[in-house]
């Protein structure tokens, strides 16, 4: 039985720094960050990875500026995110 910890359009936060692993386009610094902790995002879609078919896979995109704008999807762990907003 598929377990889902997060659904589509629920907001979460990077409970890490999330850096580039090399697979986001357009991005040529392979250690590139991404998104730093605390950040907002919704989740827009998710799935399995391939190489791990238990291993769940959620495409989230985060805020990117001062006026909320979402950026493009970023795929991330279910261990990299929480619901819980980060102290300031």
């Amino acid at each position: 039985m598929e377990t889902v910890l997060y659904e589509i359009g629920d907001l979460v936060y990077a409970a890490e720094d999330l850096f580039n692993d090399g697979g986001m386009p357009g991005v040529d610094d392979e250690d590139a960050l991404l998104v730093p902790t605390g950040t907002r995002g919704v989740v827009v879609h998710f799935g399995h990875t391939e190489l791990e078919p238990k291993q769940e896979i959620y495409l989230v995109r985060f805020e990117n500026g001062p006026d909320g704008t979402l950026g493009d999807p970023i795929g991330v762990l279910p261990e990299e995110l929480t619901q819980e907003v980060a102290a300031a």
